[in-house]
């Protein structure tokens, strides 16, 4: 009877995990497999990778999306983990306000955080060249999301101060769990403060931190919205911040004089599947149970 209940209350969620997820899924897997009508095995892939056409433009935006979850990583994780660490101290007055007003970023539409930026970053009507000429650095500002060199890496520090408060909100609840009775123990042996953030909290919180960072790159290899909202789907200039997402979704649908190819967009697809299932598994596998002995 017991399981029978347990089956009642898992079924809703299963259908609908299933004709969400699991069944486009298989669709796109097969639809990657035929071409013309017809079953063409591994052709779609061995065309990605071994035409030239194709293979330039995918591994761009396979290494655009390396560097992009390269910067949220040593950027975004490592603020989000000072924050937490800073947020969770006692002495701390209105911590909760500051808590609040971090996170508040991450419930922004993309749109409303791309087309901002773009305001904000414009050199002819923005205020970013005001502000730094405010404080004597106007020589240091250029129109950083109209340059080869530099777009990427704007756009995913733009994602790094949308999404900063994600990483500082899961750290700080490690943090707070965190039995007392060993922070106490760790005052009673002299070791307070910062030394008792690097020494104590910090091996205890790795779990978390792993669990951050595989987060952290699934995201960043699904990203899309951004980069479309601000650059569009030519991933401009000249593709230097086009990513997996967004030459999947020129191949797939097509965009201006480009014709839409579902078979090569579900092919992309796919490959964007079993890089993301590879590292994910690589980390459960392979990481994930030696950070296990931290945990209490």
């Amino acid at each position: 009877m017991k399981r029978a209940h347990i089956l009642v209350f898992l079924a809703p969620a299963v259908i609908v995990y299933t004709v969400i997820m699991v069944l486009p899924l298989f669709a796109t897997l097969q639809l990657s497999l035929f071409r013309d009508g017809g079953f063409v095995g591994l052709q779609n892939f061995r065309t990605l990778f071994g035409d030239t056409r194709w293979s330039a433009s995918f591994w761009n935006a396979l290494g655009n999306n390396l560097w992009f979850f390269i910067v949220h990583m040593l950027v975004q994780n490592p603020i989000g983990i000072l924050l937490a660490a800073l947020l969770s101290s006692p002495r701390l007055r209105g911590a909760a306000f500051y808590r609040t007003a971090i996170f508040v970023p991450t419930i922004l539409s993309f749109v409303v955080v791309g087309f901002i930026w773009k305001l904000i970053l414009s050199p002819i009507w923005g205020i970013a060249p005001g502000m730094l000429d405010a404080v004597g650095l106007k020589s240091l500002f250029s129109p950083w999301l109209g340059k080869e060199g530099s777009a990427l890496t704007t756009l995913a520090l733009i994602s790094v101060w949308q999404f900063v408060g994600i990483p500082m909100m899961l750290i700080y609840a490690a943090l707070l769990s965190i039995p007392d009775e060993v922070l106490e123990a760790a005052e009673m042996d002299g070791v307070t403060g910062w030394s008792q953030f690097w020494k104590i909290k910090l091996p205890l919180i790795l779990p978390s931190i792993g669990i951050i960072s595989i987060l952290t790159f699934v995201g960043n290899f699904n990203a899309f919205d951004l980069i479309y909202v601000a650059q569009g789907a030519l991933a401009g200039p000249n593709f230097s911040t086009d990513i997996l997402g967004t030459f999947f979704y020129r191949t797939f649908f097509g965009f201006q004089l480009q014709l839409g190819d579902p078979n090569m967009g579900a092919t992309i697809a796919t490959v964007m599947f079993g890089i993301i299932l590879a590292v994910v598994c690589v980390y459960l596998f392979a990481i994930q149970t030696r950070l296990r002995r931290y945990q209490f």
